[in-house]
């Protein structure tokens, strides 16, 4: 429905849409295996794993697998992640830091970890999500870019357009 503007400055790596559903809906999206398996990733690539306790202080370990074979060497590849929730006020909000994981669970200290606020807006009849991911220096968010991430987010958000339907 709407356009995504992302804008990745100093510390901050900041995005915005419009989803044309309704908040609780969108923040189920989010919060939800059930949901996330349908979209959460970027294209080619599927939630194999998706352990989800949704608390303060609960967790979320998950592993993304890359099922296409077009994709070369990315092909077979995981890649594990463990969000840790800090504050959640649904349907309105979500507040967690970001890790790097393995299939432990134990947190990759090589990779920048990251603090994210989520904000679900009711906006025109459907949802505006606000994501504001803060690094610990610019130098993180730097690496991260590197890594693809603006390229897989918008893949990732277009996949939850397309879900939301």
């Amino acid at each position: 429905m709407g356009e995504m503007t992302i804008k990745a400055e100093g510390l901050e790596f900041a995005m915005e849409r419009v989803f044309n559903a309704p908040r609780n809906k969108v923040f189920a999206a989010f919060t939800e295996c059930e949901h996330l398996k349908h979209w959460w990733g970027p294209r080619g690539w599927e939630l194999t794993a998706c352990n989800l306790d949704f608390r303060p202080e609960g967790a979320w370990h998950y592993c993304m697998t890359c099922k296409d074979e077009s994709q070369g060497e990315f092909f077979g590849m995981e890649s594990w992640g463990k969000a840790v929730y800090r504050a959640i006020d649904a349907p309105n909000s979500i507040v967690y830091t970001d890790y790097f994981s393995d299939a432990e669970g134990l947190i990759n200290e090589d990779l920048p970890p990251s603090d994210t606020t989520l904000v679900f807006e009711e906006f025109e009849g459907g949802t505006k999500v606000v994501s504001r991911t803060l690094y610990d220096s610019e130098e993180s968010l730097k690496t991260v870019m590197e890594m693809g991430m603006e390229h897989g987010i918008r893949e990732t958000w277009d996949r939850l357009d397309e879900y939301l339907g």
